[in-house]
């Protein structure tokens, strides 16, 4: 198993090398940026508007709940739901469900064109497929993604307002003025980093998984599942690291 890892590893380490080496045609490299762009950003919206939103909902509910009866003032809600979401949720959830909804697409359709010999055809004409295939995509997540987890904390707030505000859990003054307590800038430097570490994350692991699969169409599953698996321990695994950096 270890050896496995370290094979693998190496060739993740030999593939992105490779996909930095540079576009042939930059109008061509361009068209295809803007169309992950689109992709990644647009198809994206809905899903992480929805979650964003009742991820914001529950944890004020919940927090709401767990200081009832006790001495800590209300408007501490809106405090805690804000650091929570820019800190943590926003990033993390989102990176996750992007891991799900981009990963797999990426991964079967790279291995997709691997087991139709596209990327052989590519090869043979001189393409840098490796290049071709990982650098654009990988542009547009590291563009999109954070720009999607910076909307996704904005909704996860403005969902929280809506899901205790309007039900009597406390007024708007309070929930505005636990958002403006303590507020230090460095946490929303925090969730810009964990959002471009996760979006690398998100982009090159299922490309390396689809670029080098083999077999038929239960491999390709395979590879998909795969992708979004290795993607998501990844996810939580640099989620601890850099906690432990930036806030050491």
């Amino acid at each position: 198993m270890i050896e496995r890892f370290i094979y693998d590893f190496g060739r993740y380490i030999l593939l992105l090398g490779q996909s930095f080496g540079g576009p042939r045609k930059t109008k061509t490299y361009f068209k295809e940026i803007v169309r992950h762009m689109h992709d990644i950003g647009i198809g994206s919206l809905v899903i992480v508007a929805l979650i964003s939103l009742f991820i914001g909902a529950v944890t004020a509910v919940q927090f709401a709940y767990q200081l009832g009866g006790t001495l800590i003032p209300r408007y501490y809600i809106g405090y805690i739901v804000r650091d929570m979401t820019i800190i943590e949720l926003a990033p993390t959830i989102t990176c996750l469900v992007l891991a799900g909804k981009v990963g797999s697409n990426i991964a079967s359709e790279i291995g997709g064109m691997r087991q139709k010999e596209h990327i052989d055809a590519m090869e043979i004409m001189g393409v840098n497929t490796a290049s071709y295939l990982i650098l654009p995509r990988m542009i547009a997540g590291l563009t999109m993604i954070p720009l999607l987890v910076f909307m996704a904390a904005s909704i996860s707030i403005a969902g929280a307002y809506l899901a205790s505000v309007p039900m009597g859990f406390f007024s708007g003054d309070e929930f505005v003025k636990g958002l403006g307590m303590f507020y230090d800038p460095y946490n929303v430097f925090m969730m810009f980093v964990k959002s471009v570490v996760f979006a690398f994350i998100v982009i090159t692991i299922p490309a390396y998984q689809g670029y080098f699969v083999k077999g038929g169409s239960i491999e390709l599953g395979n590879a998909s599942t795969a992708a979004v698996v290795f993607s998501n321990i990844f996810i939580l695994l640099s989620d601890y690291i850099i906690a432990l950096i930036l806030t050491s």
